[in-house]
């Protein structure tokens, strides 16, 4: 049975989302922040050297990174519906939306919510960058959801996994004013039943 060990307020609960999708048996660990700091327990170091959630165990495979967790967990359970057939256009979309929720969008979406995290004055050189990534990003993914319903078609994929907690950070944000279709994309997705039930290991 994989343990998945999860950090409260974090994207780990993409991968309790998953293995509830697929009504897999896990074990739950769950870790939670520093009060003050807001930074991951000394725990999950002893699980994996980076110390960041999610963080699986699976006999002797242990990983990081909720990709490649995403990715294992689906090889480890054939003939699910939730990574689209090899070769087929939905394939590369799926492959290509799980990669931009951790590599193009999550560098302006955590840059932002960094920022407001900080007492700034004035303009930075990276306001602009960020300014006109999210611009960018957002009109693209807004875009997408104005002709498929998901983001690997017309089916719901791990890929829609990923960029959900995403979407949902930068919802958190106010970075989404204007943005119609991914606002009833994101509710839609958090009506799912499994969605509900991560959401409540917090």
């Amino acid at each position: 049975m994989i343990t998945i060990h999860h950090l409260n307020k974090s994207r780990s609960k993409r991968v309790i989302w998953l293995v509830e999708e697929l009504e897999m048996p896990y074990q739950l660990i769950n870790h939670l922040r520093d009060p003050i700091s807001s930074l991951a327990p000394k725990s999950l170091q002893l699980i994996h050297p980076l110390a960041k959630a999610p963080i699986i165990v699976d006999d002797e495979v242990t990983l990081c990174e909720s990709g490649a967790i995403i990715e294992y967990i689906l090889d480890k359970n054939p003939g699910h519906q939730l990574r689209p057939e090899l070769n087929t256009r939905e394939y590369y979309q799926y492959l290509e939306w799980s990669h931009f929720a951790e590599g193009s969008l999550a560098l302006p979406v955590i840059s932002s919510l960094l920022m407001q995290m900080e007492n700034r004055e004035g303009t930075y050189p990276l306001d602009r960058y960020i300014a006109k990534e999210i611009a960018l990003d957002f009109s693209y993914i807004d875009d997408t959801l104005a002709n498929q319903a998901y983001f690997a078609g017309e089916k719901f994929t791990a890929a829609d996994i990923m960029m959900t907690i995403m979407l949902e950070i930068a919802s958190s944000l106010n970075l989404l004013t204007g943005k119609h279709n991914i606002k009833n994309y994101l509710a839609i997705m958090q009506q799912r039943k499994a969605y509900q039930k991560a959401v409540s290991h917090g």
